[in-house]
C-alpha cells in the first residue's frame, strides 16, 4: 500500500466517456448543421478522429494518475502536461463511498469517493476505478472502520451487532408508484422530443402529424392514457433500481446506507455531521400513512443529483417513523405528546399570502377576458385551499434539547432540530404582527454549500419568545 499504484486501466474508459460527454454538447449544433448540408461522411470522420484523440488523452491521463497510502496520508499525483501533487490527511476525511456501475461490475471494480471537512470540493478525491479487494483496504485503511467488531471474552468470541434496517420490494414499488420520478420522465422525454424534432424530415413530421389528427377521440384516450401508463412504470423501474436492497446500518460514530441494482452505492454518513432529521410526506404518500426519511448534513458539496438532502430511508410507514428513529438515530425522537398549533388569527395570514395573486389575476381577467373567469377562479380557490391546509399544518414542539417545526408548501415536512445545532434564532414581527400578538420565527442550521432557514410564520407571540428564551439560555 506504500507503493505508488496507477488506477484499473478500465479507469480509461470511464475518462473517453466523460470527456465526450462534455464536448459533445458544443459539437451538436455543429451535427446537426452537418447533417443538414448533406455533410455526413465528413461527420463521421470528425467523430472518429475526435474519438482517437480523446482516447489518447485518456490513455496518458491513466497512465500519469497514481496514489498511494503512506502513514496517515492519501497522496495524489496527476496531470498529462502539467504535473499536480495533493495530499489529503487521513483525520480530515469525513467519508469514504464506495460505488458500482455496470462497467465495475463486470470487471470486479469500484469507485472509491473521498470527502473531506471543509467547503473547497477541490481537497476531496475520487478513484474512479480500482479492484473491490483495493477498494475495500482502502476504505479501511482510512477509516479504520470495521462492519463487525470482534471482541474477545475469555477464549469466546463476541460478535458485536449494530441495528440495521433495509426497504422491502413492497416499499419499493409503493415508493415507485408515489414518487415524482413520474413528472422526471416526462419533461426527458419533452426534451427528447424538442431535440429528436429538428432532424426529423418534414415529410415524415407531417405525415405524423396528419395521421394524430385523423384519429378518433376514443384512440386517442387510448394512446394517452397507454403513454401514462408506461411513463408510471419507468418510474417504478427508475426507484427499484436506484434504491433496490436499501440498507442503513447504524455505527458508533456513522451511519453506513448500501444501495443500487445496476450501480451499486456504499456511503457513510459521520454522526457529527447531521445537523437535522427530516421527515417529509407528499399529498399522495399523506393519503397512505407513508413518509420519507432524510437527513440535513453540513457539507462543502452537493450530491451527484444535485439533492440539498440525503436520504436515509425511501418510504416508511409513520407508525414505524418511532421505532426507526430510536433504533437508528436516538439522538432525535418525533414528538407523541400534544403539538403546539398556531392561533385562529394566523389563518388569514396564510390565505392572503397564498390566494392574493390569483385574487389580483381573477379580477383583471373577469374585466378583460371574461370567458376564462372560470379557469381564474379554480385557481383561485385552489391557492386558498393550499393557505389553509399549510395553516393546518403548522405546529412546533419544544421537548428537552430538541424543537420539532413542521410546515408545509405542498408536501409536509417535519424537522428536527437539536439546540448545539442551531446557528441563529430570530423572532420577527411587522406592524400587522403586533396588532394581532403574532411573530414569525425564523432559525438557521448548517446544510450542504450553505445554511438552510427553518420558518414558521404566524406564532403567538408569547410562545415565539419562550422559544428565543430556549436557544439564548439552554446550555
Amino acid at each position: 500500500m506504500f507503493e505508488p499504484k496507477r488506477l484499473h486501466p478500465v479507469s480509461v474508459i470511464f475518462t473517453t466517456i466523460q470527456t465526450f460527454k462534455q464536448l459533445i454538447l458544443g459539437f451538436l449544433p455543429i451535427a446537426i448543421l452537418a447533417i443538414g448540408d448533406g455533410m455526413f461522411f465528413y461527420l463521421v470522420l470528425g467523430i472518429g478522429v475526435l474519438l482517437l484523440l480523446i482516447v489518447g488523452f485518456s490513455v496518458l491521463t491513466w497512465m500519469r494518475y497514481t496514489y498511494q497510502v503512506e502513514e496517515d496520508q492519501l497522496r495524489i499525483e496527476h496531470g498529462v502536461f502539467i504535473r499536480k501533487k495533493r495530499t489529503i490527511s487521513k483525520h480530515r476525511i469525513q467519508s469514504i463511498d464506495l460505488s458500482q456501475n455496470i462497467i465495475h461490475r463486470l470487471f470486479g471494480l469500484t469507485k472509491v469517493q473521498i470527502e473531506t471537512a471543509g467547503s473547497d470540493h477541490k481537497i476531496d478525491a475520487a478513484l474512479h476505478a480500482v479492484t473491490l479487494q483495493e477498494g475495500k483496504k482502502l476504505h479501511d485503511q482510512l477509516k479504520y472502520k470495521q462492519t463487525v467488531e470482534m471482541q474477545r471474552t475469555d477464549d469466546q468470541v463476541e460478535v458485536v451487532s449494530y441495528p440495521s434496517k433495509q426497504v422491502s420490494t413492497k416499499e419499493l414499488l409503493i415508493a415507485g408508484s408515489t414518487s415524482a420520478s413520474f413528472g422526471f420522465i416526462i419533461g426527458l422525454f419533452a426534451l427528447g422530443f424538442s431535440e429528436l424534432e429538428v432532424i426529423i424530415p418534414d415529410s415524415f413530421y407531417n405525415q405524423a402529424s396528419a395521421w394524430v389528427v385523423n384519429l378518433t377521440i376514443q384512440a386517442m384516450i387510448v394512446m394517452a392514457l397507454t403513454f401514462f401508463i408506461i411513463i408510471w412504470a419507468l418510474g417504478i423501474l427508475v426507484t427499484l433500481f436506484q434504491y433496490w436492497k436499501f440498507t442503513i446500518t447504524r455505527y458508533e460514530k456513522e451511519l453506513f446506507i448500501t444501495r443500487g441494482l445496476l450501480e451499486k452505492k456504499q456511503m457513510t454518513i459521520p454522526l457529527k455531521r447531521i445537523q437535522a432529521v427530516g421527515i417529509k410526506e407528499t399529498i399522495i404518500r399523506q393519503l397512505f400513512g407513508f413518509s420519507t426519511v432524510y437527513v440535513e448534513i453540513a457539507s462543502g458539496d452537493i450530491n451527484n443529483s444535485g439533492d440539498m438532502k440525503t436520504l436515509v430511508f425511501p418510504l416508511m410507514n409513520r407508525k414505524n417513523i418511532h421505532s426507526f428513529l430510536a433504533e437508528i438515530l436516538p439522538e432525535y425522537h418525533l414528538p407523541i405528546e400534544k403539538q403546539m398549533k398556531l392561533p385562529k388569527r394566523a389563518l388569514p395570514y396564510y390565505l392572503v399570502r397564498t390566494a392574493f395573486i390569483p385574487l389580483i389575476a381573477s379580477i383583471i381577467v373577469a374585466f378583460i377576458a371574461v370567458d376564462w373567469i372560470a379557469v381564474a377562479l379554480i385557481v383561485f380557490i385552489l391557492s386558498a385551499v393550499i393557505g389553509y391546509f399549510q395553516y393546518r399544518s403548522a405546529r412546533y414542539q419544544l421537548s428537552n434539547h430538541q424543537l420539532m417545526i413542521q410546515t408545509r408548501v405542498l408536501n409536509k415536512d417535519i424537522l428536527l432540530l437539536k439546540h448545539h445545532r442551531l446557528q441563529s434564532f430570530a423572532v420577527k414581527q411587522h406592524f400587522l404582527h403586533r396588532r394581532h400578538n403574532l411573530a414569525s420565527i425564523d432559525t438557521a442550521i448548517l446544510s450542504r454549500l450553505a445554511g438552510r432557514h427553518v420558518m414558521l410564520n404566524e406564532v403567538d407571540v408569547e410562545s415565539a419568545l419562550q422559544l428565543a428564551d430556549w436557544y439564548s439560555y439552554e446550555k
